[in-house]
């Protein structure tokens, strides 16, 4: 899967924004936390949800299971706006 080439992201301080850039799907602006940007920046590039939670769990101490739990919770939102292709 991988975040669908008309959505941008972009980094201000602390936050990330994703926006979409003519897609007629969804109209607005995603703020996302340190979570959420990690994952949108994983789905940058083509991944799968457990190379997203392999990085998740490297990076941050944090059980898999609740690292899991995480990523979907996000995946699904981003489908919701079909912000990623599968």
């Amino acid at each position: 899967m991988k975040l669908k080439s008309v959505f941008i992201t972009q980094n201000v301080e602390d936050t990330q924004f994703l926006v979409p850039v003519g897609s007629d799907a969804f109209s607005g602006v995603v703020r996302s936390n340190r979570t959420a940007a990690f994952i949108v920046d994983c789905l940058k590039n083509e991944t799968t949800k457990e190379e997203i939670v392999d990085a998740m769990c490297q990076k941050y101490s944090v059980s898999r299971e609740v690292v899991a739990q995480d990523v979907d919770r996000i995946l699904d939102f981003l489908r919701k706006i079909d912000a990623i292709e599968e």
